[in-house]
């Protein structure tokens, strides 16, 4: 087995992602600016009449069926976690829009939901595992954010531990190009697997803190040093099955398919994610075998100690494999000292036509951090995304 060390040269990947995250950047006031008007609830049936507490109708109807009473999700229902009321399947997600719900202290105090695991839950010896790679120290990325960065911003979203934080990537859709809504971050951060259902106020903030600033300086920030361009709604999200049967704590055999796509539309304004952050990436279902990609790059807001949540971090490493379970794929794998928070962040590599691309998300780590692991995107990945892009995206 081959040794997986950590790319001294792999600055041309860094250097290709700050290229690609500058076309078409907007400036610092464009995203300071605030969006003209202001949009009613969303959900998975936006434009249908609204009732219950401003709820589109079919939210409504929807949350009925499940024996919850929509005029008072507004109020504090959305808060209830009994079983039989939390929706777990596929076709059950329902987010409403609750406008001014996630202030900035609300996304300041959010918890990483770390999925770690111990060394002992590798089975090594089975299916392919490389050695463990060597610790690669995670970088600060520069600022502002949307200036360096691939469009890499925070999915917030309520447990019920508390109100949450993962990372997650604006990703190019097909169906509409240049206008794309879509939203790509972990499976654990949208839905609880096998032990719960979906997560609620599921909102993606893009380029979070976008000057990087410290929590002092943050202290009494405005909303639009938090969130530059503003907050967006999921008012759909899919995950894979597998994810929704087998996920666990520590991702369990649900890791290697622990992704997720969002629909997102703004809590304010008309404009498309893509045109107001001003720039998408591709995702590549087809990335080739490991020994062929010189170099993967994560980027996220760590959140557990020794970070804080508050800054934008990545890692880039030769990838390696990692093997959960004999029955499931092979997972990629990188050293990168990022903890919790950090999870749903895009993996990006350059594809065989020199472009970068999405290519994994970060889904688990070690106890003890060092090195983070994603899903190979494979056919089950594709058929969810261009679900979401035919279905969703034109919304």
């Amino acid at each position: 087995m081959r040794s997986i060390r950590p790319l001294l040269a792999a600055t041309g990947l860094v250097a290709a992602l700050a290229l690609t995250a500058t076309a078409c950047g907007p400036t610092e006031e464009e995203g300071a600016d605030k969006p003209a008007a202001t949009a009613s609830a969303s959900g998975s049936g936006s434009g249908s009449t609204e009732k219950g507490g401003g709820i589109p109708a079919d939210l409504a109807d929807k949350l009925k069926k499940h024996g919850v009473d929509p005029d008072k999700w507004r109020d504090g229902e959305w808060k209830n976690w009994d079983k039989d009321k939390w929706l777990r399947e596929a076709k059950d997600f329902v987010n409403p829009v609750i406008e001014g719900l996630w202030k900035p202290d609300r996304m300041k105090s959010a918890k990483d939901p770390a999925k770690t695991m111990s060394a002992g839950d590798i089975s090594g010896d089975q299916g392919v595992t490389d050695p463990e790679p060597r610790p690669v120290t995670a970088e600060r990325e520069k600022t502002p954010y949307h200036n360096y960065a691939a469009p890499v911003g925070k999915v917030f979203f309520d447990s019920p531990k508390g109100h949450m934080v993962c990372s997650g990537t604006v990703v190019k859709d097909p169906k509409n190009p240049g206008k794309s809504n879509l939203v790509w971050t972990a499976g654990h951060c949208v839905h609880a697997g096998s032990a719960g259902g979906w997560y609620r106020n599921i909102v993606f903030v893009p380029a979070y803190n976008d000057k990087g600033k410290s929590a002092a300086a943050l202290r009494n920030a405005q909303p639009q040093e938090i969130a530059p361009y503003g907050a967006y709604w999921a008012d759909w999200a899919s995950t894979s099955g597998e994810w929704i049967k087998d996920g666990g704590p520590t991702g369990g055999e649900g890791a290697p398919y622990d992704y997720a796509v969002l629909h997102v539309k703004p809590e304010q304004g008309t404009k498309s994610l893509e045109e107001t952050v001003g720039n998408a990436l591709a995702v590549n279902f087809d990335a080739p075998e490991v020994a062929r990609i010189s170099a993967m790059g994560a980027w996220g807001y760590p959140a557990a100690p020794p970070y804080d949540g508050l800054i934008m971090h990545k890692c880039v490493d030769r990838p390696g494999r990692l093997s959960i379970s004999p029955a499931t794929p092979t997972m990629y794998r990188i050293g990168c000292s990022m903890t919790g928070g950090s999870s749903g962040g895009g993996w990006f590599s350059e594809g065989s036509d020199g472009k970068l691309a999405l290519v994994s998300n970060t889904s688990i780590g070690p106890v003890t951090s060092g090195w983070l692991a994603g899903p190979h995107l494979g056919e089950g990945a594709e058929q969810i995304f261009t679900m979401m892009s035919e279905k969703y995206g034109a919304r």
